[in-house]
């Protein structure tokens, strides 16, 4: 099953979890924080300026490591896969 996004959404795929912490103590699933980052796999056609009707271009694109605010997005699954669907304006930057 292939989804594209709508207008100014944009698919990310949120990095794994750790499962140890630096110093090698295993983590259970309930001390495990979701990761604020991930990679973006897909973006829609741009933000609709309602004036000229045409799209304005995303500052992001395919394949960008970014990091995004903790309660963003709408988690979705997709072929047995986690996804979180959201606007250019939840993402805070671009790993580089």
């Amino acid at each position: 099953m292939k989804v594209r996004p709508l207008g100014d959404k944009i698919i990310v795929k949120r990095d794994e979890a750790a499962t140890q912490t630096d110093s090698g103590i295993f983590l259970p699933e309930s001390a495990k924080d979701k990761p604020k980052q991930g990679k973006i796999v897909a973006v829609g056609n741009g933000l609709l300026n309602r004036e000229s009707g045409e799209y304005m271009p995303f500052t992001v694109k395919k394949g960008d490591s970014v990091i995004f605010s903790s309660y963003s997005g709408t988690e979705i699954k997709i072929d047995d896969q986690d996804y979180l669907i959201m606007t250019e304006d939840d993402i805070l930057g671009i790993v580089d």
